[in-house]
Protein backbone atom coordinates (compact mmCIF):
# COMPACT_ATOMS: atom_id res chain seq x y z
CA UNK A 1 0.00 0.00 0.00
CA UNK A 2 1.07 3.62 -0.48
CA UNK A 3 2.45 5.50 2.49
CA UNK A 4 -0.30 7.58 4.07
CA UNK A 5 0.46 11.29 4.68
CA UNK A 6 0.27 11.64 8.47
CA UNK A 7 0.39 14.53 10.95
CA UNK A 8 0.36 14.85 14.71
CA UNK A 9 -1.76 17.78 15.93
CA UNK A 10 -0.74 18.47 19.50
CA UNK A 11 -1.18 21.20 22.10
CA UNK A 12 -1.98 21.69 25.77
CA UNK A 13 -5.43 21.58 27.38
CA UNK A 14 -7.76 24.17 25.90
CA UNK A 15 -5.43 25.35 23.12
CA UNK A 16 -7.97 24.42 20.43
CA UNK A 17 -6.73 21.17 18.84
CA UNK A 18 -10.19 19.74 18.13
CA UNK A 19 -11.42 23.07 16.75
CA UNK A 20 -8.35 23.17 14.48
CA UNK A 21 -9.02 19.66 13.17
CA UNK A 22 -12.67 20.56 12.58
CA UNK A 23 -11.49 23.55 10.54
CA UNK A 24 -9.24 21.32 8.42
CA UNK A 25 -12.00 18.75 7.88
CA UNK A 26 -14.41 21.45 6.74
CA UNK A 27 -12.00 22.40 3.94
CA UNK A 28 -10.46 19.05 2.97
CA UNK A 29 -10.74 17.97 -0.69
CA UNK A 30 -14.17 16.38 -1.18
CA UNK A 31 -12.78 13.24 -2.83
CA UNK A 32 -10.38 12.50 0.05
CA UNK A 33 -11.07 10.17 2.95
CA UNK A 34 -9.43 11.24 6.20
CA UNK A 35 -8.88 9.16 9.34
CA UNK A 36 -8.30 10.53 12.83
CA UNK A 37 -6.93 8.80 15.93
CA UNK A 38 -8.09 10.72 18.99
CA UNK A 39 -6.55 10.39 22.41
CA UNK A 40 -8.25 11.96 25.43
CA UNK A 41 -7.05 12.16 29.01
CA UNK A 42 -10.54 11.29 30.22
CA UNK A 43 -12.27 7.96 29.75
CA UNK A 44 -15.62 8.82 28.13
CA UNK A 45 -14.48 10.06 24.69
CA UNK A 46 -16.08 13.41 23.83
CA UNK A 47 -14.02 14.58 20.84
CA UNK A 48 -14.83 11.58 18.64
CA UNK A 49 -18.53 12.41 18.59
CA UNK A 50 -17.77 16.00 17.57
CA UNK A 51 -15.33 15.10 14.77
CA UNK A 52 -17.51 12.30 13.43
CA UNK A 53 -19.97 15.00 12.34
CA UNK A 54 -17.53 15.96 9.59
CA UNK A 55 -17.51 12.51 8.01
CA UNK A 56 -14.01 11.43 9.04
CA UNK A 57 -13.14 7.87 10.07
CA UNK A 58 -12.63 8.08 13.83
CA UNK A 59 -10.86 5.80 16.28
CA UNK A 60 -10.59 6.76 19.94
CA UNK A 61 -7.99 5.91 22.57
CA UNK A 62 -9.41 7.30 25.82
CA UNK A 63 -7.77 7.39 29.22
CA UNK A 64 -4.45 8.99 28.33
CA UNK A 65 -3.01 5.79 26.86
CA UNK A 66 -1.73 6.84 23.45
CA UNK A 67 1.56 8.32 24.61
CA UNK A 68 2.52 5.34 26.78
CA UNK A 69 5.71 3.47 26.08
CA UNK A 70 3.83 0.17 25.71
CA UNK A 71 1.58 1.81 23.16
CA UNK A 72 -0.68 -1.17 22.43
CA UNK A 73 -3.88 0.91 22.31
CA UNK A 74 -2.22 3.30 19.88
CA UNK A 75 -1.03 0.47 17.63
CA UNK A 76 -4.48 -1.11 17.59
CA UNK A 77 -6.03 2.24 16.66
CA UNK A 78 -3.50 3.05 13.93
CA UNK A 79 -3.81 -0.41 12.39
CA UNK A 80 -7.61 -0.19 12.31
CA UNK A 81 -7.46 3.18 10.56
CA UNK A 82 -4.76 2.19 8.06
CA UNK A 83 -6.89 -0.80 7.09
CA UNK A 84 -9.50 1.71 5.85
CA UNK A 85 -6.91 3.04 3.33
CA UNK A 86 -7.40 6.73 4.11
CA UNK A 87 -5.90 9.56 2.06
CA UNK A 88 -4.63 11.22 5.22
CA UNK A 89 -4.17 10.23 8.86
CA UNK A 90 -4.25 12.73 11.74
CA UNK A 91 -3.36 11.94 15.35
CA UNK A 92 -4.62 14.13 18.18
CA UNK A 93 -2.85 13.22 21.44
CA UNK A 94 -4.34 14.36 24.73
CA UNK A 95 -3.53 17.91 25.80
CA UNK A 96 -1.56 16.34 28.66
CA UNK A 97 0.26 14.05 26.25
CA UNK A 98 3.88 13.85 25.25
CA UNK A 99 4.38 13.51 21.46
CA UNK A 100 7.84 11.92 21.71
CA UNK A 101 6.61 8.33 21.90
CA UNK A 102 3.97 8.91 19.24
CA UNK A 103 6.65 10.16 16.83
CA UNK A 104 8.89 7.23 17.77
CA UNK A 105 6.10 4.76 17.08
CA UNK A 106 5.18 6.26 13.69
CA UNK A 107 8.81 6.33 12.52
CA UNK A 108 9.57 2.80 13.75
CA UNK A 109 10.18 -0.15 11.46
CA UNK A 110 6.60 -1.30 12.07
CA UNK A 111 5.12 1.78 10.37
CA UNK A 112 7.72 3.48 8.20
CA UNK A 113 6.55 1.58 5.09
CA UNK A 114 2.93 2.56 5.71
CA UNK A 115 3.07 6.05 7.23
CA UNK A 116 4.59 9.19 5.71
CA UNK A 117 5.00 11.28 8.85
CA UNK A 118 5.01 14.96 8.02
CA UNK A 119 5.03 18.12 10.17
CA UNK A 120 4.05 17.91 13.81
CA UNK A 121 1.76 20.89 14.43
CA UNK A 122 1.47 22.30 17.95
CA UNK A 123 -1.48 24.59 18.67
CA UNK A 124 -0.97 27.05 21.55
CA UNK A 125 -2.89 29.76 23.37
CA UNK A 126 -0.53 32.79 23.50
CA UNK A 127 -1.92 33.76 26.91
CA UNK A 128 -0.27 30.67 28.39
CA UNK A 129 3.27 31.97 27.77
CA UNK A 130 3.04 34.39 30.69
CA UNK A 131 1.74 31.72 33.08
CA UNK A 132 4.23 29.44 34.85
CA UNK A 133 1.52 26.80 35.31
CA UNK A 134 2.02 26.15 31.59
CA UNK A 135 5.60 27.23 30.91
CA UNK A 136 6.94 25.05 33.76
CA UNK A 137 4.98 22.00 32.61
CA UNK A 138 7.27 19.46 30.93
CA UNK A 139 4.61 18.36 28.46
CA UNK A 140 3.96 21.94 27.39
CA UNK A 141 7.70 22.42 26.90
CA UNK A 142 8.12 19.25 24.87
CA UNK A 143 5.04 19.84 22.71
CA UNK A 144 6.79 23.05 21.66
CA UNK A 145 10.25 21.49 21.35
CA UNK A 146 9.03 18.71 19.03
CA UNK A 147 6.84 20.93 16.85
CA UNK A 148 7.74 21.68 13.26
CA UNK A 149 4.88 24.17 13.07
CA UNK A 150 3.66 26.27 16.01
CA UNK A 151 0.27 27.93 15.61
CA UNK A 152 -0.87 30.63 18.03
CA UNK A 153 -4.62 30.20 18.20
CA UNK A 154 -7.29 32.50 19.71
CA UNK A 155 -5.38 35.67 18.82
CA UNK A 156 -8.71 37.50 18.74
CA UNK A 157 -8.83 36.93 22.51
CA UNK A 158 -5.24 38.09 23.12
CA UNK A 159 -3.79 41.52 23.84
CA UNK A 160 -0.50 42.92 22.55
CA UNK A 161 1.42 41.65 25.58
CA UNK A 162 0.16 38.08 25.04
CA UNK A 163 1.34 38.12 21.43
CA UNK A 164 4.66 39.75 22.36
CA UNK A 165 5.31 37.06 25.00
CA UNK A 166 4.52 34.32 22.49
CA UNK A 167 6.67 35.85 19.73
CA UNK A 168 9.59 36.37 22.14
CA UNK A 169 9.43 32.72 23.20
CA UNK A 170 9.39 31.58 19.57
CA UNK A 171 12.44 33.68 18.71
CA UNK A 172 14.43 31.65 21.24
CA UNK A 173 13.55 28.21 19.83
CA UNK A 174 16.39 26.10 18.41
CA UNK A 175 16.34 24.60 15.88
CA UNK A 176 14.06 27.12 14.22
CA UNK A 177 10.52 26.09 13.38
CA UNK A 178 9.48 25.49 9.80
CA UNK A 179 6.54 27.82 10.36
CA UNK A 180 5.15 30.04 13.12
CA UNK A 181 1.63 31.33 12.52
CA UNK A 182 -1.13 33.24 14.31
CA UNK A 183 -4.79 32.37 13.70
CA UNK A 184 -8.32 32.75 15.03
CA UNK A 185 -10.80 29.92 15.60
CA UNK A 186 -8.21 27.21 14.91
CA UNK A 187 -8.01 27.95 11.19
CA UNK A 188 -5.02 25.88 10.10
CA UNK A 189 -4.12 26.00 6.41
CA UNK A 190 -4.26 22.72 4.51
CA UNK A 191 -0.82 23.26 2.97
CA UNK A 192 0.77 23.27 6.44
CA UNK A 193 0.04 19.55 6.67
CA UNK A 194 2.55 18.86 3.89
CA UNK A 195 5.49 20.68 5.49
CA UNK A 196 8.33 18.23 5.98
CA UNK A 197 9.14 16.87 9.40
CA UNK A 198 12.51 17.55 11.04
CA UNK A 199 14.08 15.34 13.71
CA UNK A 200 13.85 17.32 16.92
CA UNK A 201 14.80 16.52 20.49
CA UNK A 202 12.50 16.59 23.49
CA UNK A 203 13.79 18.44 26.55
CA UNK A 204 12.65 15.78 29.01
CA UNK A 205 12.44 12.04 29.49
CA UNK A 206 9.07 10.40 29.04
CA UNK A 207 7.49 9.44 32.36
CA UNK A 208 3.73 9.07 32.54
CA UNK A 209 1.71 7.72 35.41
CA UNK A 210 -1.92 6.81 34.83
CA UNK A 211 -4.66 5.36 36.92
CA UNK A 212 -5.17 2.17 34.88
CA UNK A 213 -3.35 -0.59 33.03
CA UNK A 214 -1.63 1.07 30.08
CA UNK A 215 -1.08 -2.06 28.01
CA UNK A 216 -4.71 -2.92 27.24
CA UNK A 217 -7.33 -0.86 25.40
CA UNK A 218 -10.16 0.33 27.61
CA UNK A 219 -13.43 -1.55 27.11
CA UNK A 220 -16.24 0.18 25.21
CA UNK A 221 -18.67 2.07 27.41
CA UNK A 222 -21.98 0.27 27.57
CA UNK A 223 -24.91 0.84 29.90
CA UNK A 224 -26.69 -2.11 31.48
CA UNK A 225 -30.46 -2.31 30.96
CA UNK A 226 -32.09 0.38 33.06
CA UNK A 227 -28.76 2.01 33.94
CA UNK A 228 -28.88 5.78 33.45
CA UNK A 229 -25.18 6.68 33.54
CA UNK A 230 -21.60 5.48 34.04
CA UNK A 231 -18.91 7.49 35.79
CA UNK A 232 -15.21 7.11 34.94
CA UNK A 233 -12.23 8.75 36.61
CA UNK A 234 -8.58 9.09 35.63
CA UNK A 235 -5.49 10.80 37.03
CA UNK A 236 -1.90 11.46 36.05
CA UNK A 237 0.71 14.19 35.52
CA UNK A 238 -0.82 16.28 38.29
CA UNK A 239 -4.32 16.32 36.78
CA UNK A 240 -7.59 14.57 37.57
CA UNK A 241 -10.54 13.86 35.30
CA UNK A 242 -14.07 12.67 35.91
CA UNK A 243 -16.40 11.77 33.08
CA UNK A 244 -20.04 10.76 32.82
CA UNK A 245 -21.70 8.72 30.07
CA UNK A 246 -25.50 9.22 30.17
CA UNK A 247 -28.20 7.11 28.49
CA UNK A 248 -29.64 8.56 25.29
CA UNK A 249 -33.07 9.08 26.88
CA UNK A 250 -31.62 11.45 29.49
CA UNK A 251 -32.32 14.99 28.30
CA UNK A 252 -30.56 17.88 30.03
CA UNK A 253 -32.01 21.33 30.60
CA UNK A 254 -29.85 23.51 28.38
CA UNK A 255 -29.94 26.73 30.42
CA UNK A 256 -29.13 24.98 33.71
CA UNK A 257 -26.27 23.02 32.11
CA UNK A 258 -24.86 26.21 30.58
CA UNK A 259 -25.07 27.92 33.97
CA UNK A 260 -23.36 24.97 35.70
CA UNK A 261 -20.47 24.94 33.22
CA UNK A 262 -20.09 28.74 33.46
CA UNK A 263 -19.75 28.59 37.23
CA UNK A 264 -17.68 25.42 37.57
CA UNK A 265 -14.07 26.25 38.39
CA UNK A 266 -12.21 23.60 36.37
CA UNK A 267 -9.29 23.77 33.96
CA UNK A 268 -11.27 22.12 31.19
CA UNK A 269 -14.79 20.85 30.47
CA UNK A 270 -15.87 19.09 27.28
CA UNK A 271 -19.31 17.68 26.62
CA UNK A 272 -21.62 16.38 23.93
CA UNK A 273 -25.08 16.46 25.43
CA UNK A 274 -28.69 15.69 24.54
CA UNK A 275 -30.89 18.52 25.75
CA UNK A 276 -34.56 19.37 25.45
CA UNK A 277 -33.45 21.85 22.76
CA UNK A 278 -31.37 19.36 20.73
CA UNK A 279 -27.83 17.99 20.84
CA UNK A 280 -24.98 20.38 21.62
CA UNK A 281 -21.21 20.32 22.02
CA UNK A 282 -19.90 22.34 24.98
CA UNK A 283 -16.31 23.50 25.19
CA UNK A 284 -15.28 25.27 28.40
CA UNK A 285 -11.89 26.84 29.15
CA UNK A 286 -11.47 28.98 32.29
CA UNK A 287 -15.26 29.24 32.71
CA UNK A 288 -15.74 30.62 29.19
CA UNK A 289 -18.35 28.43 27.50
CA UNK A 290 -18.54 27.83 23.74
CA UNK A 291 -21.53 25.94 22.32
CA UNK A 292 -22.16 24.34 18.92
CA UNK A 293 -25.31 22.55 17.84
CA UNK A 294 -24.87 19.03 16.45
CA UNK A 295 -27.15 16.94 14.24
CA UNK A 296 -26.91 13.80 16.36
CA UNK A 297 -29.87 11.64 17.32
CA UNK A 298 -30.16 8.83 19.87
CA UNK A 299 -26.73 9.64 21.22
CA UNK A 300 -25.40 8.94 24.71
CA UNK A 301 -24.38 12.20 26.37
CA UNK A 302 -20.74 12.51 27.47
CA UNK A 303 -19.36 15.05 29.94
CA UNK A 304 -15.69 15.30 30.93
CA UNK A 305 -14.22 17.59 33.60
CA UNK A 306 -10.43 17.99 34.04
CA UNK A 307 -8.66 19.91 36.79
CA UNK A 308 -5.38 19.90 38.68
CA UNK A 309 -7.37 19.36 41.88
CA UNK A 310 -9.80 16.61 42.84
CA UNK A 311 -13.16 18.36 42.60
CA UNK A 312 -16.30 17.34 44.54
CA UNK A 313 -17.30 14.75 41.93
CA UNK A 314 -20.21 13.35 43.96
CA UNK A 315 -21.75 16.78 44.37
CA UNK A 316 -21.28 17.52 40.67
CA UNK A 317 -22.85 14.20 39.76
CA UNK A 318 -25.90 14.98 41.89
CA UNK A 319 -26.31 18.33 40.14
CA UNK A 320 -26.02 16.72 36.69
CA UNK A 321 -28.65 14.13 37.60
CA UNK A 322 -30.96 16.85 38.92
CA UNK A 323 -31.04 18.69 35.57
CA UNK A 324 -31.96 15.70 33.41
CA UNK A 325 -35.40 14.44 32.56
CA UNK A 326 -35.93 10.83 31.59
CA UNK A 327 -37.86 10.39 28.35
CA UNK A 328 -39.39 6.94 28.03
CA UNK A 329 -39.90 5.69 24.48
CA UNK A 330 -43.52 4.88 23.70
Amino acid sequence: MKRIPTNIITGFLGAGKTTSILSLLARKPEHEKWAILINEFGNVGVDGAILEQQGAIIKEVPGGCMCCVAGLPMSVGINALLAQKPDRLLLEPTGLGHPKEVIHKLTSESYRNYVDLRATITVVDPRHFADSVYTDNVNFQDQLALADVVVANKIDQCDDFDLYTFQTAMEKTEPKKALIAEVEHGRLELEWLDIERTDRQAQHSHHHHHGHDQTEPLPELELAPGQQFIRKENHGQGYHSCGWFFAADQLFEFSKLFSLFSNLSANRIKAVVNTKNGCFAFNVVNQVVSVNELSLEGFESRIEVIDNEILPWDELENILCSITANTVAK
